[in-house]
């Protein structure tokens, strides 16, 4: 079957980029192709506002190139977009027509406005949190919104990014303590004149290349042990720490530091100095990285024309029903030991054996639908491969420990697996979080052997507790024989967790 691709190139004022989005067989669109170019368009802007015609040579040199690619995948549906470099010259509709008649593509210019709908839209709909202000801070523009509740507050696009701001206060690759100082107050200053942005005390969501850059490098510094940067998060003190850092480097190993792109070392300063200004303004004590942005907002608001709003109702739901198709997992089956899971948990809560948040209750859930998923690539190491899977996969919705906690659920084979897996993380959880989820795990493991045969034939399972003995009770619709021989192999992981003998009585 052929494959259906959709294409967007994002002409920015540092960096102009070409994504293409491939069909996948779940039916949704995922980045197949990326590819970047330099360009540095702010830097053709005139005192006059014009874009000069080396300018205009650079974007159209870099357009052809990318339309040898196009003209390969045979694309016909793509969206070219520009931002602030092209919407700020005095010469744009020139620049459009020049585009028109020397490429395949026709140039639309973003407003200021859709800059930022465009990043509030990446935002919702791949990220967990319900409220919060975003930042985007491109070569000549700096997009922010406010979001409440998913929806759209306040917005507002001022005209300097990070090149504009290096080029206006920063004579050398790196600033001097005067020149920091002058930056540091101009921003201040912009920033204050927004009303509904100082003490928000929500968290501060960085789109596009640089906030991307200042989570590499710490996540090198911090020897991070997952891979992926989108919903990586920092506190304002290792923000602080890591400008600090930055700010102390001579230029030649700034070029140098890991996680920086050597192309943005003589910009990420001004862009980080950005971050820092605004989480103390709003007096944010979290720094959340989107790797979601313009592009992907302008392919969001493309896939969801036909809805009436193009923000998904449920950002995780989509994600873990995107795993189902791409790893086949039977949905039924996946249903059904979730819900047995849920009765489990529920009836030893209910005993006083298991104490439970409401968060717990959706860990359960996530962990029961995507149980033994790495069978996927193979059955006998299937728990390792979930772990893996589910530990460094990208899960719009979930934040990085949120996933461990998912993946050690879902992967539960025994004690000392679990103990193997959660090494790494122990930092991030207390001891007691960790016997929780351990024994999360035990009872989700429990559940899936009660569908043994994917037949669902368990109804109704309730629980009795007669002194040191849990006698599980299990309504069956049919002959359980097969389940029974699983469930008694399987019960001591949670005996032990317990310390408690179970006695499991199926029945009709």
């Amino acid at each position: 079957m052929e494959q259906e691709k959709y294409a967007i190139i994002d002409i920015g004022s540092n960096t102009i980029r070409l994504v293409i989005y491939t069909r996948d067989k779940s039916g949704r669109f995922s980045e197949s192709e990326n590819v970047k170019a330099v360009a540095r368009l702010r830097n053709y802007l005139a005192e006059d506002n014009t874009l000069s015609e080396q300018g205009i040579g650079v974007l159209i040199d870099t357009l052809t190139s990318f339309q040898e690619v196009t003209r390969h995948h045979q694309l016909e549906a793509i969206k070219c977009v520009a931002t602030a470099a092209v919407r700020q010259a005095k010469n744009q509709e020139a620049i459009i027509q020049r585009v028109a008649d020397e490429t395949d593509f026709t140039m639309r210019i973003l407003s200021e406005y859709e800059e930022a709908h465009y990043g509030y839209l990446a935002v919702v709909n791949s990220m967990s949190y319900k409220s919060g202000i975003t930042v985007d801070i491109g070569g000549g523009s700096t997009e922010l919104t406010l979001f409440e509740d998913r929806e759209l507050v306040h917005f507002h696009s001022f005209p300097f990014g990070a090149l504009s701001l290096k080029k206006q206060f920063i004579e050398g690759d790196t600033p001097k303590a005067s020149e920091l100082k002058a930056l540091r107050e101009f921003l201040k200053n912009q920033f204050l004149t927004l009303d509904w942005l100082k003490g928000q005390k929500m968290p501060l969501i960085g789109i596009g290349g640089s906030a991307r850059n200042l989570a590499q490098v710490h996540q090198e510094k911090v020897d991070y042990p997952l891979s992926g940067v989108h919903e990586y998060t920092m506190e304002r003190k290792e923000v602080e720490e890591t400008n600090k850092w930055l700010v102390s480097m001579e230029f030649d190993d700034l070029q140098r530091v890991e996680g920086l792109s050597r192309d943005r070392a003589d910009i990420i300063i001004p862009a980080v100095e950005v971050f820092r200004c605004l989480m103390d303004l709003i007096d944010a004590e979290l720094f959340a990285l989107s790797r979601k942005g313009l592009r992907d907002g302008v392919f969001y608001e493309e896939m969801t024309k036909d809805f009436e709003m193009p923000v998904f109702p449920n950002v995780i739901e989509e994600s873990f029903y995107d795993l189902a198709i791409d790893y086949d997992i039977n949905l039924t089956h996946a249903i059904h030991v979730t819900n047995s899971s849920l009765m489990i948990v529920r009836e030893l809560e209910e005993e006083g054996l298991l104490e439970l948040t409401k968060k717990d209750f959706q860990w359960v859930r996530l962990g029961s639908s995507m149980y033994n998923l790495g069978s996927y690539i193979d059955s006998e190491s299937s728990n390792q491969h979930t772990f893996y899977l589910l530990a460094n996969r990208t899960i719009d919705g979930l934040l990085h420990q949120e996933r461990i906690i998912v993946a050690l659920m879902a992967s539960y084979k025994n004690k000392n697996l679990f103990k193997r897996n959660a090494a790494l993380y122990e930092g991030w959880f207390s001891a007691q979080e960790l016997d929780k989820f351990h024994t999360i795990g035990a009872v989700i493991k429990f559940a899936y052997s009660l569908n043994a045969t994917k037949r669902d034939i368990v109804e109704d399972i309730q629980l009795k507790v007669q002194k040191e003995e849990l006698v599980f009770s299990i309504k069956c619709r049919e002959d359980w024989k097969p389940e029974q021989y699983q469930v008694e192999k399987q019960k001591k992981h949670l005996e032990k967790l317990l310390k408690k003998t179970i006695t499991v009585d199926f029945h009709e």
